[in-house]
C-alpha cells in the first residue's frame, strides 16, 4: 500500500472526453482514474481549470507588492 498520494496530472477537457471509455471518475480523489486498476495504479487526471497568464501581473522584484523595510 502506498503511503504517499499519487500526483495529479492536469489535462485539457478534450483529452478527458477522448479517454472517457477507459477512465472513471473517483469522487474521493475528485479526479479521473483508469478503470479496473485505477485504485492503486496508473495516472490520476484532473481537468485543467487553471488559467494561463499571458503577462505577469506584478511590477518589480517583489511580487507581493510590499515595500522594502
Amino acid at each position: 500500500m502506498r503511503s504517499a498520494a499519487r500526483p495529479r496530472h492536469y489535462v485539457a477537457r478534450h483529452w478527458i472526453l477522448i479517454l472517457r471509455p477507459i477512465l472513471r471518475y473517483s469522487a474521493t480523489r475528485d479526479a479521473y482514474v483508469l478503470r479496473l486498476i485505477g485504485k492503486s495504479r496508473g495516472p490520476v487526471l484532473r481537468v485543467n481549470r487553471r488559467r494561463r497568464r499571458s503577462q505577469p501581473s506584478f511590477a518589480g522584484p517583489d511580487r507581493r507588492g510590499a515595500g522594502m523595510a
